[in-house]
C-alpha cells in the first residue's frame, strides 16, 4: 500500500485569520505583532473568502501587491473590492475576494507544484467542509525534499518502530529512495501495522510509503 505525504502533515494548523468585519487597526496590529504580510479573511462559517495584505490597508500608498495572484480555485473568483479610501473601514472593503486553497488530502508534491507554477508564497488549507484549518508556506513544502534518505530512514527506525511501537528490530526492514519509503516485515499485532502506516508518512522528508507489513495476530478484529 502506498501512502503519499499530504499537506495535513506539514501545514501550520489554526492560522491567524480575520473576518470580513474586522477593522483596519486590528488587522494592522495583527500583521505587525505576528510578523505577517497577509492574512486570510473568513466568513461566519470559517470558510476563506479573501485575503488582506499589508499594502491593502490605508496609508500604504497603493492598492494591493498581488497577494491573490495566481492559482484559481473552484471556491473563489479573483476580484479586488474597490472602495474609496475614505469609505473603507474593514477587511471586506479592500480584501482580494479570492484565497488560494487546497484540501487537507492534497499531496505535498501537488501543493509544491501549485506554488511553483503560480509563484505563490503560501496556500491555505481547508477541510472537507471548506473551513480554514491551516496554512502551508513554500519552506514547509520544499523543506520536505531537503532531508537525506539516511536521515529519513533513521527517524523511521528509531522513532516510529523503536520509540513508539517498540518493535523487535529483526521484525522489520526500512528502505528509503528519494523520499519514498519501502517497509517490509511482520509485526506482532495488526494495530502496530496500522500505527506504522499512519505514522511513517508524518516523518519529515517522506514523500510516499510502500508498505509490505503483515502481522501475527489481529487485535483489531471484533
Amino acid at each position: 500500500m502506498e501512502v503519499p505525504l499530504t499537506v495535513a502533515a506539514v501545514m501550520t494548523p489554526h492560522p491567524f485569520s480575520v473576518t470580513t468585519e474586522t477593522g483596519f487597526e486590528d488587522i494592522a496590529a495583527l500583521l505587525v505583532q505576528e510578523g505577517l504580510s497577509t492574512v486570510p479573511v473568513v466568513d461566519g462559517d470559517g470558510m476563506p473568502v479573501g485575503v488582506v495584505s499589508e499594502v491593502d490597508l490605508p496609508g500604504e500608498g497603493h492598492d494591493g501587491d498581488g497577494a491573490g495572484r495566481g492559482l484559481p480555485t473552484r471556491r473563489h473568483s479573483r476580484r479586488r473590492r474597490r472602495y474609496p479610501r475614505r469609505r473603507a473601514r474593514c477587511a471586506r472593503d479592500v480584501m482580494t475576494a479570492w484565497a488560494p486553497t487546497v484540501d487537507t488530502g492534497t499531496t505535498v508534491a501537488e501543493a509544491a507544484r501549485e506554488l511553483a507554477a503560480y509563484r505563490l508564497r503560501r496556500v491555505f488549507v481547508v477541510d472537507e467542509g471548506g473551513r480554514l484549518v491551516g496554512v502551508v508556506a513554500r519552506p514547509d513544502l520544499l523543506g520536505v525534499y531537503f532531508r537525506s534518505d539516511d536521515d529519513v530512514q533513521r527517524d523511521i527506525e528509531d522513532e516510529v518502530f523503536g520509540r513508539v511501537l517498540r518493535a523487535d528490530p529483526a521484525s522489520f526492514k526500512v528502505g528509503v529512495e528519494h523520499g519514498v519509503v519501502t517497509v517490509l516485515g511482520k509485526l506482532e499485532r495488526r494495530s502496530a501495522v496500522s500505527s506504522a502506516e499512519r505514522l511513517i508518512p508524518l516523518v519529515p522528508g517522506v514523500t510516499g510509503v510502500r508498505s509490505r507489513l503483515s502481522y501475527v495476530w489481529d487485535d483489531e478484529w471484533s
